[in-house]
C-alpha cells in the first residue's frame, strides 16, 4: 500500500516515483502489467492527477514503465539491472527531479490559439469520410508541389480575396509555413535576409537554422521602412505587410511601392511576404497583396497559411513562387513528397470547390469580430480611460496599452497570478527592446470563449488597478 506525506521534504510526485520503482526493481509489479490510471491513482491517494503523471512520466523516463497510447502505462521488464546491488555498491547518480509542472492558466490570451467550436467539423468530417472509401488512389504518393486541383482552388481564392497573379503551377503546398520557408532558404542560398523587429521570431529562427544570416530592420508606423532595408544590405525581405505581427500595423500603398522598388533596382532581390491571417479585417477590404501589384513574376514570394482560418494542427500552408523560379523549384525538389497528407489536401480541395471555405470565413470573421468588441468593450469597463487598444481593425489579437499598471513585466506577472497567460510587447523584439512602448501587452483573444470575456476582463481589471 503506497502512502505519500504531503509535509514530507521531497514532493509528492517524487514519493510516488520512489514508491512504484522500489516495486517494480523488486518484482513486486510485475513487468508487462499495467500501473492504474493516473484518474484511478490520483483519486486513490487524494493527490492531483498531474502529480500522478509526473510520477509516471519519470518512470518511463528511466524505462521502468512503458507509456502505450490510448491505453497507459506498463511496467517495464528491467532484467535485473536496475535492482539494488549488493551493500556497499555506491549508489547510482540521480538526475534532479523534474519540477512540478505549473497549474494551467485559466483563460489564454496567446496569438497561436483558435477557437476550436468555430471548425467547421460536420462538413469537414463528411467530405473525409468520403473520400476515405471513394478514393484508394489518395494512399498513393502525390505530386511534389500538392494536388494540382488543391492548387488550382487557391490560386482562384487568391485571385478573387487577396488580388494575387497567378497560375496552379505557381502554388506549392506544404505542411507550415517553416516548412516553406526552407524550402526557399534553399533556392536563395547566400542570400541575408532583413526581417522586421519588432517581428516573427520563429520565421527568423527558420531561416537562419536553414543557412540564411538575418538583418533586423525596426518598423515604423507604417511598417518595416525601405531607407532601413537598404541600409540592412539584404537582398531577402521578409514581411507582413497586411497585418504586422505583432503591433497590427498595416502598411499602406505609398510604403508597399517603396519595397516594390527596393526590390526591383537590383537582381537578387526579393520580397517574401507573409499574409497569415488577412481574412480577418473588420473595417475594409484588405490591400492588395505586394504579389498582386508586382505580377505573376514580380520579385515577390507569397506565403499564406490555413492555421488561422482552419487550425493550426492540420498543417496545411502553400506559397506562390514567381515564374521564373518554379522550373528551378521543380528541379531542386523533384524527388521531395509533398508534406501534407493528400486525404487533407483533397477534403480542402472540395471545401473549397463547394462554397464550405468561403462561408466558413465569412462566419468566423462576423464571430471575431463580435468577440473582440465585446471583450474591448469589457475591457473598457474594467480598467477606465486610461486604456488604450491598437489593432483592433485586423487579425486575431490587439495590443492593450495601461500607463500606471506598474510596466509590461509587472503587468504580465499580476496577470498570470489571476490565472490570464499573455505576452508583453517586448518579448517580440529581437533587438533594440528599449523603442518599445511602454506599459504594453499582446492579447489575442481567438480562444477566448464569448461567456468568460467578463471573467477575464475582471481577473485583468484585480490585476492591474490600483
Amino acid at each position: 500500500m503506497i502512502t505519500l506525506d504531503p509535509r514530507g521534504d521531497a514532493p509528492m510526485y517524487e514519493q510516488l516515483y520512489e514508491a512504484l520503482a522500489a516495486d517494480i526493481r523488486t518484482g513486486a509489479l510485475a513487468a508487462g502489467s499495467p500501473l492504474p490510471g493516473r484518474r484511478t491513482m490520483a483519486a486513490r491517494l487524494g493527490v492531483s492527477v498531474s502529480t500522478v503523471d509526473a510520477a509516471y512520466q519519470m518512470l518511463a523516463a528511466e524505462g521502468l514503465a512503458e507509456p502505450r497510447p490510448r491505453s497507459g502505462f506498463y511496467v517495464q521488464e528491467t532484467g535485473g539491472m536496475l535492482r539494488p546491488g549488493p551493500a556497499g555498491d555506491p549508489a547510482p547518480a540521480e538526475e534532479p527531479p523534474a519540477p512540478e509542472p505549473p497549474a494551467p492558466p485559466r483563460f489564454d490570451l496567446s496569438t497561436g490559439s483558435i477557437d476550436t467550436e468555430l471548425f467547421p467539423a460536420r462538413s469537414w468530417g463528411r467530405i473525409q469520410k468520403e473520400l476515405l472509401y471513394q478514393a484508394p488512389e489518395l494512399l498513393q504518393r502525390g505530386p511534389m508541389q500538392g494536388d494540382e486541383d488543391l492548387r488550382a482552388q487557391i490560386a482562384a481564392y487568391l485571385g478573387t480575396y487577396r488580388g494575387v497573379s497567378c497560375t496552379p503551377g505557381q502554388v506549392v503546398v506544404g505542411a507550415g509555413v517553416e516548412y516553406l520557408l526552407g524550402c526557399l532558404a534553399h533556392l536563395f542560398a547566400g542570400s541575408t535576409a532583413a526581417v522586421e523587429n519588432p517581428g516573427y521570431l520563429r520565421a527568423r529562427t527558420v531561416l537562419e537554422n536553414s543557412g540564411i544570416p538575418c538583418r533586423l530592420v525596426n518598423i515604423d508606423r507604417h511598417g518595416l521602412p525601405a531607407a532601413g532595408l537598404e541600409a540592412s544590405g539584404a537582398n531577402l525581405c521578409y514581411v507582413t505587410p497586411s497585418h504586422h505581427f505583432p503591433t497590427g500595423v498595416t502598411m499602406p500603398a505609398p510604403r508597399r511601392a517603396q519595397l516594390l522598388a527596393w526590390a526591383g533596382e537590383r537582381a537578387g532581390r526579393y520580397i517574401l511576404e507573409d499574409d497569415y491571417d488577412s481574412e480577418f479585417r473588420f473595417d475594409t477590404r484588405p490591400l492588395p497583396s505586394l504579389q498582386g501589384m508586382a505580377g505573376p513574376d514580380g520579385p515577390v514570394v507569397y506565403l499564406t497559411t490555413f492555421s488561422k482560418s482552419l487550425a493550426p494542427g492540420i498543417r496545411i500552408a502553400c506559397m506562390v513562387l514567381p515564374r521564373h523560379l518554379v522550373e528551378r523549384y521543380r528541379r531542386d525538389f523533384a524527388v521531395y513528397a509533398n508534406t501534407v497528407s493528400r486525404f487533407e489536401q483533397r477534403t480542402l480541395c472540395r471545401f473549397m470547390a463547394e462554397g464550405h471555405f468561403a462561408r466558413h470565413i465569412a462566419r468566423m470573421r462576423l464571430a471575431y469580430k463580435r468577440r473582440m468588441e465585446t471583450f474591448a468593450a469589457a475591457l473598457r469597463q474594467e480598467l477606465g480611460p486610461d486604456l488604450a487598444l491598437g489593432g483592433t481593425h485586423s487579425g486575431l489579437h490587439f495590443l492593450l496599452t495601461l500607463p500606471g499598471a506598474g510596466g509590461e513585466a509587472a503587468m504580465v506577472e499580476a496577470a498570470a497570478r489571476q490565472g490570464v497567460q499573455l505576452k508583453g510587447l517586448s518579448e517580440y523584439y529581437m533587438a533594440d527592446a528599449g523603442a518599445c512602448p511602454p506599459d504594453t501587452v499582446v492579447a489575442g483573444y481567438a480562444a477566448l470563449r464569448t461567456q468568460d470575456i467578463p471573467a477575464v476582463a475582471a481577473a485583468l481589471g484585480a490585476a492591474w488597478r490600483p
